[in-house]
């Protein structure tokens, strides 16, 4: 079951191009790790602040996400790069759904 997991996250005011280089860094761990390509969206207009990063992926499976996520939560470089994004991220709402069709 192919599954699309969406981040909410709202950002730090002024703090859009710190996130941009952490993101670079997420980039790299998350090639190794098997992560799908994301797509990021800053909310313009709607029903959320302009300071909201929407990132979205899709997965082939629940499984697969679970397991790759597993093997990245344990790793210490992924560890730290959380911790640094704390500075830039006030909030994360994770969010999965299922095409239909």
């Amino acid at each position: 079951m192919v599954v699309i997991e969406r981040l909410i996250q709202k950002i730090h005011p002024g703090k859009f191009a710190e996130l941009a280089e952490i993101d670079e860094k997420y980039n790299v761990l998350e090639a190794d790790f098997g992560f799908p390509p994301k797509k990021r969206l800053q909310c313009v207009a709607g029903g959320h602040a302009f300071n909201t990063l929407i990132v979205e992926r899709q997965w082939e499976s629940l499984a697969k996400m679970e397991a790759v996520y597993e093997k990245a939560l344990a790793n210490q470089d992924y560890q730290k790069l959380n911790q640094e994004s704390i500075a830039v991220i006030e909030s994360t709402q994770m969010e999965l759904y299922t095409p239909l069709s």
